[in-house]
This record gives C-alpha cells, structure tokens and sequence, in this order.
C-alpha cells in the first residue's frame, strides 16, 4: 500500500481464531462474536453464520443512517425495525442475489412520510457503505411500511 494512502483511507481489522469445528470467534474493536455454521452443515450452531451477520451489518448500516438523518429533520422516533431478506444462489460460491429490505415504522409516531421516505432514500443512495457493497454483486430492493400502534 503507498505509504501516503495508507493514512488517506481508514483501516478496519478484525481476528478470527478457530475454537474447532467450523466455529470462529472474532475479536471486533474490544467486543467478541462467535460465527458457526449449523448442525447441518457439520457445525455446532454456536453462532450465527458469516453470511447472516453481512446482512445485520447491512440494518445497523442503514439503520443508523436512517435514525440520525430522521434526528436531523426532527422527526420524532419510537419504534423503528428493519428485516432483511436475502435469496441465495445455488452455485457455489453461494452469494445473495437479491436483497429485500423492509423499513417498519410505527404509524402513530406522527412522522411526516415524506422525510421517512428522504431518509430511507439517502441511506441506500449516499450514506449506507454495506448496501453500496452488497449492491456491487446483488441486487437490492427496499420498502417502507407504517404499522399500526400496539
């Protein structure tokens, strides 16, 4: 890497060590996970699997986009969910080819639509690096959907 770039760009790193079978725990700025594969695949489900933790990564991602950009336009917040859909290939290697992403917000927040909708469209277009690198080799989907309160 040239020396000059290498302080132009930030750097993420992480360590995986291997506790035996197909299981890893990953040391993440001071925090630890463990990632596994399931029974079924000859792991022993101590974790979720990498693939499933790429698309949490993608909610937190645009999640915490959404939250600050609504903050922004002070618009007040109290329930918030994001699900994440994502079919897999069936060749190996094994990527997702299509992602859904559905935004649930709960409809008696007085959240005027139209800056919900600014927020989601910001996140996926400008601010959510996950979703510009999954959009890379899959193809993303999103909606926006207003629950009724409890």
């Amino acid at each position: 890497m040239n020396y000059e770039l290498k302080y132009l760009c930030m750097k993420h790193e992480i360590t995986a060590k291997w506790q035996g079978g197909l299981s890893f725990e990953n040391k993440i700025d001071g925090f630890t996970t463990i990632v596994d594969a399931t029974q079924e695949f000859g792991g022993q489900s101590l974790g979720p699997s990498p693939k499933k933790l790429i698309l949490a990564g993608l909610a937190g991602c645009t999640g915490m986009d959404v939250v600050s950009l609504l903050k922004k336009m002070r618009q007040p917040l109290s329930s918030f969910s994001i699900t994440v859909e994502a079919d897999l290939t069936e060749e190996h290697p094994k990527v997702y080819s299509e992602i859904l992403i559905v935004y649930r917000f709960k409809a008696s927040d007085n959240l005027d639509k139209e800056k919900v909708e600014k927020s989601v469209k910001m996140s996926q277009d400008t601010y959510c690096g996950v979703a510009a690198m999954l959009r890379k080799g899959s193809t993303l989907h999103y909606e926006i959907k207003y629950d009724l309160p409890d």
